[in-house]
């Protein structure tokens, strides 16, 4: 059984390399298993994604300047959640 449901481990199989130099997984199992490994998180929406920083003592700012949600570490997975991976 699968800790993430498709669209976010699809979300993740996507766009993974905006956060590592080269793919981690290349299936879906793969991807959970990793999520899981990194404690992964899935926030319902941008305000939870602004919770869960300020929760974590986390900078609000990205070191450029940007806002969080375009960090490397915060993956839109289209529906309206955010996939934060702390690789």
């Amino acid at each position: 059984m699968r800790n993430y449901d498709d669209k976010v481990l699809n979300a993740f199989l996507n766009k993974q390399e905006q956060l590592f130099d080269e793919r981690v997984a290349e299936t879906l199992e793969e991807a959970d298993d990793f999520l899981t490994e990194v404690l992964a998180v899935v926030a319902d929406t941008k305000e939870d994604v602004v919770e869960y920083f300020e929760e974590e003592g986390l900078d609000m700012q990205t070191e450029e300047g940007e806002d969080i949600f375009e960090a490397n570490e915060v993956f839109e997975v289209g529906d309206g959640r955010y996939l934060i991976v702390q690789g």
